[in-house]
């Protein structure tokens, strides 16, 4: 084993140690944006603060009661014996069998 490493490995050497250092610099500058880019949009999306709500809320005249339900009505529909079969059968087979 040679005691004096050649030109060739002190120049190798030399470059992986320069790019080592530039991938940290580089990891480290984009870790950095995107934290800050994270807690940029955290704080964009983050629900605001509400303050205490009374005891009792006051009723507000301006605003009319809904009497109808909105949004479309629910539908039914009624399944045979065999159909409610084949259907348990299909959540036991897609549940795995629990």
């Amino acid at each position: 084993m040679p005691v004096h490493p050649t030109p060739a490995q002190l120049t190798a050497l030399t470059v992986l140690a320069v790019a080592s250092v530039a991938w940290l610099l580089v990891l480290t500058r984009v870790l950095r944006r995107m934290r800050a880019r994270a807690a940029a949009h955290a704080a964009l999306h983050a629900l605001p603060v509400r303050p205490a709500v009374p005891a009792k809320l006051p009723a507000l005249p301006a605003l009319p009661r809904q009497q109808q339900a909105t949004g479309p009505r629910r539908e039914t529909v009624e399944l045979t014996t065999a159909e409610e079969d084949a259907f348990a059968g299909l959540v036991r087979r897609l549940g795995g069998g629990r």
